[in-house]
């Protein structure tokens, strides 16, 4: 496996664990009776700030993962896999493992620095496509 597909591999897995991360405290703060239900109304309790953050950063990833799986999927069908394009594809896995506790800590201004090295090494990895 080219070491692009291994960080889409792993960063896929990273959000299988973020989702324990948020699920668990939301079932206990919202309860089962809420989070089980087909959610029609908002819950009675409301989520810590750190666990609302877990969430955010659960949704986030999503958005960030299907730009990576298609600069990967670029970089994998067009056969330009180089140095460089391995280097941003740990880039990003390793900014998104930083972006978890970054978010859910509060982490200012590091969080959002933490999120742009993903998102450039990214777009890096579908400019080298392109060129």
């Amino acid at each position: 496996m080219t070491p692009e597909l291994t960080a889409l591999t792993l960063a896929a897995i990273l959000q299988y664990l973020q989702f324990a991360l948020y699920a668990v405290p939301a079932n206990r703060e919202l309860g089962p009776g809420f989070t089980m239900s087909a959610r029609d109304r908002p819950p009675n309790n409301t989520l810590t700030d750190r666990t609302a953050r877990l969430g955010r950063a659960f949704d986030n990833h999503f958005e960030g993962l299907i730009l990576f799986a298609i600069a990967v999927g670029v970089i994998q069908m067009s056969g330009q896999n180089s140095a460089l394009t391995a280097l941003c594809g740990w880039v990003y896995l390793i900014a998104r493992l930083l972006y978890v506790p970054a978010y859910a800590l509060g982490w200012r201004p590091w969080r959002s620095l933490i999120w742009f090295a993903g998102f450039i090494a990214t777009l890096l990895m579908l400019l080298v496509a392109l060129f």
